[in-house]
């Protein structure tokens, strides 16, 4: 969201603020966890059964998600929209073709992660950009302050649309089942469609767009098309997934997918401070999403940059390509490995949750409530990590329970020898001094919890899609 002209900016309301992590961590509600947890609900239930059920359905069956109403779209067209792109990205375009998406990371001067999102080539000259509204941002302030020779066209989430309706509808089909209720549903059969790459297909009569990936294990599809065709194509998946147990999954359950596929979505983005971003900042709007990061946990600083990451922290690492001149190239090659946090996943002691559970019985001390299945409460979330001997050795960011595993999970970034698999470590949950001004945190106490380093993804299945993927 940018800001129209006169009004007020990011910068102004970075300048009013004598502590920005203040404002962030007790007087804000992101945009996306409003989405999450109320607008988007007027579209899509939080349950359609109930969430433990849905959970099983992607390890064991098949689900369908609706990601129609809460991501943010752009569409760059023109004949400068590839270098652009390139200019901006970490990772390397040499092999997008027209038949191809890419995960795309934009960083900083310094470093710091903006954001990212998924990219479709549509064409020599367009490309959809869907999600992360903070690097849909930095492309569009780009596009209009470089000189490209590019159009721009902006398609914001359902509840903030003026519209009130999105270009196009999206459904994420997932599951074991997934690849018998994709062909059943195609007419004429599905063709072969390797990882990552799209195809266009008719189901129900309507022409859908196919992007091939997976988000719990299996080689699920992402399926698009315009949005008057949305419920025929829905109805027709759900036919063809009658006889497969294809279930559709709420807002509940699609949150909950990263616990075991291992996405750390919406960091904060590195652009709160420094002068080289300054423009950005009186560009974009005081009242948009970069104005109401939501932070919370149990980590405060009063410095900003400390809840600022990189590509590595987020594991991106291996995406990160040195092929091709890009913002942030300079400050990312001189970064010293042993500075490189690594993505992991914490398992929470069971002993441990159990007591914080326990808690709401009685007269107290109350913990920290955990709700289920997605239990971070901050966007993004910041809970302090510390090895045996009382190091901080990192942060403990989304967390959440696994009906598939049984357990509770948080994806972290930890330093050196502390993300080795087996290690022990130990996640304070909760807020300091009974907990921030945050209207949905209630009055609680801290605990310690214990837990153990795992691999990142946490699921099997999905390790293995990983491996089998990976070019």
């Amino acid at each position: 969201m940018v800001k129209s002209n006169g009004g007020r900016s990011l910068q102004n309301l970075v300048d009013e603020k004598s502590n920005l992590v203040d404002y962030f961590y007790n007087d804000t509600l992101a945009p996306h966890y409003r989405a999450r947890t109320g607008l988007t609900a007027a579209f899509i239930p939080p349950e359609f059964t109930n969430w433990r059920d849905e959970q099983r359905a992607w390890r064991e069956t098949a689900i369908l998600f609706d990601q129609s109403h809460h991501m943010p779209e752009l569409l760059l067209k023109g004949p400068d929209a590839f270098k652009l792109l390139q200019r901006l990205g970490i990772n390397s375009l040499a092999n997008f073709t027209n038949d191809r998406a890419k995960q795309f990371v934009a960083c900083t001067p310094r470093g710091h992660v903006i954001g990212d999102c998924v990219i479709y080539r549509l064409g020599d000259e367009t490309f959809e950009l869907i999600s992360g509204m903070p690097v849909l941002n930095w492309v569009q302030y780009n596009a209009e302050k470089g000189g490209y020779d590019v159009t721009i066209e902006r398609d914001d989430p359902t509840p903030y649309n003026p519209t009130g309706r999105r270009w196009f509808y999206r459904f994420q089909l997932e599951g074991p089942n997934a690849g018998h209720i994709f062909n059943a549903a195609v007419e004429g059969g599905a063709p072969e469609i390797a990882f990552f790459r799209t195809a266009k297909v008719r189901i129900g009569g309507c022409e859908v767009m196919v992007l091939r990936h997976g988000m719990a294990g299996h080689l699920g599809a992402e399926l698009s098309g315009p949005y008057d065709d949305m419920e025929r194509v829905r109805a027709a998946l759900l036919e063809a997934g009658e006889q497969y147990a294809l279930k559709q999954g709420g807002t509940k359950t699609y949150f909950s997918t990263i616990f075991e596929f291992g996405w750390m979505p919406y960091p904060l983005p590195g652009i709160y401070s420094g002068d080289e971003l300054r423009d950005f900042r009186e560009w974009l709007s005081g009242n948009g999403w970069e104005a109401n990061a939501q932070l919370g946990g149990s980590f405060v600083s009063e410095n900003i940059e400390d809840y600022y990451v990189t590509p590595w922290d987020l594991g991106y690492g291996h995406i990160l390509k040195f092929d091709h001149d890009f913002i942030g190239r300079e400050a990312l090659e001189s970064q010293p490995p042993e500075q490189r946090r690594q993505k992991v996943t914490l398992v929470w002691n069971r002993d441990d949750v159990t007591a914080i559970f326990a808690s709401a019985l009685g007269q107290g001390p109350r913990y920290k409530a955990i709700d289920l299945p997605v239990a971070y409460y901050g966007w993004p979330q910041f809970d302090e990590v510390r090895s045996l001997d009382g190091a901080l050795v990192g942060h403990s960011c989304h967390c959440g329970y696994s009906n598939n595993e049984g357990e509770m999970l948080s994806l972290a970034m930890l330093e050196g020898r502390s993300a080795a698999p087996g290690t022990e470590v130990t996640l304070t949950w909760g807020e300091p001094g009974g907990g921030s001004r945050k209207p949905h945190v209630e009055k609680h106490e801290q605990f310690k919890v214990r837990a153990i380093v795992a691999p990142v993804p946490y699921a099997s299945s999905v390790q293995k899609m990983k491996r089998a993927t990976i070019s």
